[in-house]
């Protein structure tokens, strides 16, 4: 491998190859018009199932699961590998174009919120619930909040592009970046060794903005094989968190919001009401016209 000059002044001139080349550039803004969609509901999810996005809905599913019923949401898929999220309507709502966003319409005027930890603080003090009002205790809970924040991009556009997504494989930037993700999961086994949950004793929107990203690497579900490359067996206080949020209904609900990939029971493409988790996951929605034809038939039947 030949070494790189930078250039005095860099120019984008052809991309750069990997999983996203086709997405990513250099500037901001609409690449093409297209409206968002908007369904009945006051709050409205536009998403998809990556860890930043699952933060949002397990949220809302947290919300639901506590009884408040103007928690209901409609969830939309921006197909990030397709350019949903440079489409005209969504940069309205999120200027940085990426996911998720939420737009809530309860109100007077709609009110657009973007980027993950915003949103989840936003629902927070909206709905009164897993953040504490004042104190230490909220201190902490914003602490890990954003020390996830601050962390998760040297997990995921660090490790994760170049163990997972980049076009060739690189000693350097794996064994960097694996370097940091280890030390941060040591960071987290630590501090579970000595708490229940990642802010204290309750469950909180740190634990929700933390788990998607480090609960999926340590259960090994973020990239194939990196759970064996990092060990995460050995964060025996980690695993029992992970474990422990994972087993949560709602939880279990909002990680496959939005989801397109993978296990058919385990994808929710659009979520508009709590029957789809039984009824519109994609093993239950027919695939082809001879699926429809045998539908139609079982529906007559019954």
């Amino acid at each position: 491998m030949t070494e790189y000059v930078p250039p005095k002044v860099w120019t984008w001139e052809q991309p750069s190859g990997g999983q996203f080349a086709n997405v990513n550039r250099p500037i901001a803004g609409a690449t093409h018009d297209k409206d968002l969609p908007v369904g009945k509901h006051p709050l409205q999810l536009y998403s998809l199932a990556t860890p930043n996005g699952q933060k949002v809905s397990i949220m809302l599913e947290e919300l639901l699961e506590r009884g408040h019923r103007e928690a209901e949401y409609d969830a939309w898929p921006i197909r990030i590998g397709e350019g949903d999220q440079f489409g005209s309507g969504f940069v309205a709502i999120n200027p940085n174009s990426k996911i998720p966003a939420l737009v809530d319409r309860s109100g007077p005027k709609p009110v657009p919120v973007f980027e993950s930890g915003a949103i989840l603080v936003y629902l927070a003090e909206k709905f009164g619930e897993f953040l504490p009002k004042s104190g230490p205790e909220r201190a902490e809970t914003l602490s890990w909040l954003f020390w996830q924040m601050g962390s998760a991009p040297f997990l995921g556009g660090g490790f994760g592009h170049f163990f997972a997504y980049a076009p060739t494989k690189q000693e350097y930037p794996i064994n960097r970046y694996a370097m940091e993700a280890k030390r941060q999961l040591d960071v987290l086994n630590r501090r579970l060794a000595e708490s229940e949950y990642i802010a204290g004793p309750e469950y909180s929107i740190a634990d929700i903005a933390i788990w998607p990203w480090y609960g999926g690497i340590t259960l090994g579900r973020s990239y194939e094989g990196a759970d064996v490359f990092l060990a995460t067996h050995e964060y025996e206080h980690l695993v029992r968190w992970a474990k422990q949020v994972d087993a949560r209904p709602a939880v279990r609900r909002g990680r496959i919001v939005n989801k397109l990939t993978g296990d058919p029971s385990e994808q929710l493409h659009e979520r508009h009401d709590a029957r789809d988790f039984e009824l519109r996951t994609e093993d239950k929605i027919p695939q082809t016209p001879e699926d429809e034809d045998f539908a139609a038939a079982k529906d007559d039947a019954i």
